[in-house]
């Protein structure tokens, strides 16, 4: 025998105005009835307080009270979303991980969930969703769990409109959405589709590049190993060539460093001999004088004088060198000066690959901590218009020329300002802290025409970036926020000259292959009263 809740008709539990099950029902005094939310904005659009379903009017707005016997048979009926778990888990009909019929006392497997009245059916408890006009209406969707989640807490409407202005998705009730894009859900997720459609390509292309990229930079370290191993045994074998040829100029320097002391030994021990021979013949007269100093026969003594006072066969004793060291330590001197020309040479090459393969930042580090110096403006060639500061690190530009002494080193139209410290090798790095935009910085040569105007062009001997005009070389400049610092590096054997933003650590702009064949300055041009430059100490 069927129950009394089995005669009820699901369409007497249907709001006219919104065509969902009731959510707070509310009964007119007319006798229909329909949700508190709905009929409250009914009468908050209509200038007149009537029934929504047969018009009748009221004096004043109504005072509506839940009509709790009605809200208790929805909730009872209609609105079961508690999901109530079999006790035993080894339910033949059951499945693991499946969603389960929220009507069924044997917990079958659901086969649909529906969003209206957060629930999921089996195939049984779905048949009035498939036959009553009201429930035909609902959002039917496969079995999902945790179907309170697609509720609206506030309202306990369905999340069925998405507030595009705040990305989240919202119940017709949300009035606090009220005058933001809203759109339907299935619009929304339509979209979304389509996005997600054309995003999901590009990802795809994303990791491609990226494979390709770690492809790219494995194979970079392969050949990075390969030329790494080429070059050692580069090194290796020109260090054993010049190895080689140390120990024979060795071998020969000394061969001949033992034939010069034996052509001395031979030399000296013929002065000896030769000396000792004139020795021997000097004692011996020496004796014969001593005997006829005491001889008593005059005869004898004058006839034997002559032979005795004759001039013995002597060397010149001062032609006779005596020396006491036979080679001076040039070989010495020569081999520490190569140690020394090598180690430079290494270091040199090792500095300049970790300038060319480290990042900015660290680049930047290794110019401030390698090559930084101490620059300072020569107020001797200052364009009368600037203003070199009493420490010679800033200047800047005045209203009206000053009276300075003219001279060839003073630039007389361009307001340009050199550095007193010319340079004609190695590397240098100074940084300058900038004022405004107009103004030029860079390096110039020692012969540059400084009267009159002038061309600014590398063939003429300058090589500077442009503040006001962002541009070096007609190439256009870019750097991505205000620049209050600049780095210069100058490699003159190299013929480099960078600049830097040195706050981004970003590289601005390099020339490169220049000829530096003279004594290059660094150089400071200020075109207006706007701006200033000034030297920043780092040392």
């Amino acid at each position: 025998m069927a129950s009394a809740t089995d005669l009820l008709d699901p369409e007497q539990f249907i709001c006219s105005i919104c065509l969902d099950v009731f959510a707070e029902p509310v009964s007119l005094s007319c006798g229909h009835n329909f949700c508190k939310a709905c009929v409250t904005k009914y009468w908050d659009e209509c200038e007149q307080y009537n029934c929504p379903m047969c018009k009748k009017s009221f004096e004043k707005r109504p005072d509506v009270c839940v009509n709790t016997l009605i809200s208790e048979v929805v909730a009872a009926h209609f609105k079961m979303a508690v999901h109530v778990k079999a006790a035993g888990s080894n339910h033949h009909n059951q499945e693991e991980g499946a969603v389960l019929c929220d009507f069924c006392p044997d917990q079958l497997k659901a086969l649909k969930s529906c969003l209206v009245c957060s629930a999921s059916f089996c195939e049984t408890h779905l048949e009035p969703h498939q036959r009553v006009a009201a429930l035909k209406r609902h959002k039917l969707i496969n079995p999902v769990e945790n179907l309170e989640d697609r509720i609206c807490k506030k309202h306990d409407k369905l999340l069925d409109l998405y507030c595009r202005t705040e990305q989240l998705c919202v119940c017709v009730m949300c009035t606090e959405h009220k005058g933001h894009e809203t759109v339907p859900v299935e619009e929304e997720y339509e979209r979304r589709k389509v996005q997600l459609g054309k995003r999901i390509p590009e990802y795809q292309e994303m990791i491609e590049e990226r494979r390709r990229k770690v492809k790219e930079i494995e194979r970079s370290v392969e050949e990075g190993k390969t030329v790494a191993e080429k070059e050692i045994a580069e090194c290796a074998e020109a260090v054993a060539a010049l190895m080689a040829s140390v120990r024979t100029k060795q071998d020969e320097l000394i061969s001949a460093i033992e034939e010069k002391q034996k052509a001395a030994e031979k030399q000296a021990e013929e002065c000896i001999t030769e000396l000792e021979q004139e020795i021997t013949e000097l004692q011996r007269r020496s004796s014969e004088m001593e005997h006829l100093s005491h001889a008593e026969d005059h005869l004898q003594l004058l006839q034997r004088l002559p032979s005795v006072f004759s001039s013995p066969h002597a060397k010149d004793l001062s032609d006779i060198p005596v020396r006491t060291h036979l080679h001076r330590p040039r070989l010495g001197l020569a081999v520490a000066q190569l140690e020394k020309t090598i180690t430079q040479e290494v270091q040199r090459i090792l500095v300049q690959e970790d300038l060319e393969n480290s990042a900015i930042d660290v680049r930047l580090r290794l110019m401030q901590q390698l090559y930084t110096v101490d620059v300072t403006l020569d107020p001797e060639t200052a364009q009368p218009l600037l203003i070199v500061s009493g420490d010679g690190k800033q200047v800047t530009r005045g209203d009206k020329p000053q009276q300075l002494p003219d001279n060839p080193k003073r630039f007389d139209y361009y307001s340009f300002v050199l550095g007193k410290e010319g340079f004609t090798s190695g590397r240098f790095y100074y940084e300058v802290e900038v004022e405004g935009e107009d103004w030029r910085l860079g390096v110039l040569k020692e012969s540059i025409n400084r009267k009159g105007r002038l061309s600014l062009s590398t063939e003429d001997g300058y090589w500077i970036i442009r503040g006001n005009k962002r541009t070096c070389s007609g190439v256009k400049l870019s750097w991505k926020q205000n620049m209050s610092k600049v780095g210069v590096f100058v490699d003159y054997e190299e013929g480099l000259v960078s600049f830097y933003h040195v706050e981004a650590k970003d590289h601005i702009y390099s020339f490169t292959g220049c000829t530096f064949t003279e004594k290059i300055y660094p150089a400071f041009n200020i075109l207006t009263t706007k701006a200033s430059l000034r030297i920043t100490a780092l040392r």
